[in-house]
């Protein structure tokens, strides 16, 4: 009896301490922060709507926005995903693409040529590696983009979402004075583009 005793005593330690280490390990797994958390609320609250932006900084010899309407349609939303077509003028080439995992937002750029086909610079961006602030956060290259545009290597992409006020997409590249800067107003949606090339629903 006592020998049962001992035996039935060890299994019930065994088994607690396996519900232990496994609420330890459930407890330590990486996860998105708070920050992150009320970013992607507050980007999916922007879900259907339109808005119009301006260039806030450029290189001084731009030539792919100056002069051009701007347009960013906030077209597809799914739980983990959300899909801006970015309008250049008659370009509906870009669309930006934000996915949100168990440990990470991300961001990356979906190029189309007009057949629907994908560019061959397409899906390049990156994923958060910190846990920013609740109206920003940071996408610097991964390695995919370094793959395809070497250089973009130190490329670091930020988006700064103030709810009801803007929505600003930056691009700085590392080591170098080039800047680009896009405001978008969404106070004041506006009417929806054309989908842009190569869409489906």
């Amino acid at each position: 009896m006592l020998t049962y005793a001992r035996l039935f005593f060890a299994s019930t330690l065994i088994s607690i301490l396996s519900l232990s280490i496994q609420n330890s390990y459930a407890q330590d797994a990486p996860k998105l922060s708070d920050n992150q958390v009320v970013f992607w609320q507050s980007l999916q609250q922007l879900c259907g709507n339109t808005y119009a932006g301006t260039v806030h900084s450029a290189p001084s010899n731009d030539t792919l926005f100056a002069g051009k309407v701007l347009l960013m349609h906030v077209r597809a939303c799914l739980d983990d995903q959300i899909r801006i077509p970015f309008v250049v003028g008659d370009d509906l080439s870009r669309t930006w693409v934000f996915t949100k995992n168990q440990t990470a937002l991300q961001l990356k750029h979906d190029h189309r040529h007009k057949d629907g086909t994908s560019d061959k610079i397409t899906m390049y961006g990156g994923s958060t590696t910190n846990s920013g602030s609740a109206t920003m956060q940071y996408f610097p290259a991964d390695r995919q983009t370094t793959d395809i545009l070497p250089a973009a290597g130190g490329n670091v992409w930020w988006i700064e979402l103030i709810p009801n006020r803007s929505f600003t997409y930056n691009l700085r590249r590392m080591g170098s004075d080039r800047l680009i800067s896009v405001r978008f107003d969404l106070t004041q949606p506006v009417a929806a583009p054309a989908a842009p090339w190569g869409w489906k629903d």
